[in-house]
C-alpha cells in the first residue's frame, strides 16, 4: 500500500502540470474476496482499490484520470500452485485489449476476476469464502477442516 502512495505521490504532480495522464493502480481479487490463508495481502490489495477510488474521486476534473487492474491468480514465472491460475499471456492480452478501450474503464478486470469483484451482488460471497478457509486446514497445529 505504502509503494503504491509513494509512487502516486511521486508521479502526480507532473502529470498535473501536463494536464493528463492515467495512474494505474494494482489490486488484486483478493481485494473483493479474501483468501484467508493471505489475510495481511489481501487487506492491502483492499486498501489499494480504496486508495484507488479516493484518489479518482480527486483528480476528477484535472484531466489525470485512474485505472485498477484488478487480477486474478495468476500463473507467473514466480509460481503458483494455484491450478485455477489464469495463463500469463492470456492474462496480458486481456489486459491489454481492456486497457485499449476509450475511454479508459476505471477498474479493469479480467474474466477470470468477474466471480470475485461481483461475489457479494451475485449471493456468492460466503460459499467463495468458506472454500478459500479450507486451506487454513494446511496450517501447523489444525485438524480437520477449516469453516
Amino acid at each position: 500500500m505504502l509503494g503504491t502512495i509513494r509512487v502516486v505521490d511521486a508521479f502526480t504532480p507532473h502529470l498535473l502540470a501536463q494536464g493528463s495522464g492515467t495512474i494505474v493502480t494494482v489490486s488484486s481479487g483478493i481485494g473483493f474476496l479474501p483468501f484467508p490463508l493471505m489475510a495481511s495481502y489481501g487487506a492491502s490489495k483492499a486498501a489499494v482499490h480504496a486508495y484507488s477510488e479516493a484518489l479518482r474521486a480527486q483528480l476528477a476534473g484535472t484531466g489525470v484520470d485512474v485505472a485498477e487492474l484488478v487480477p486474478p491468480a495468476v500463473a507467473t514465472s514466480m509460481g503458483t500452485s494455484n491450478p485455477n491460475a489464469l495463463d500469463l499471456g492470456a492474462f496480458g492480452a486481456e489486459v491489454m485489449t481492456l486497457l485499449a478501450q476509450d475511454p479508459t474503464p476505471h477498474e479493469v478486470l479480467v474474466q477470470g476476476v468477474l466471480m470475485h469483484r461481483w461475489a457479494e451482488r451475485d449471493g456468492t460471497y460466503d460459499d467463495l469464502v468458506a472454500q478459500r478457509s479450507r486451506a487454513l486446514a494446511t496450517l501447523p497445529g489444525r485438524t480437520g477442516t477449516a469453516a
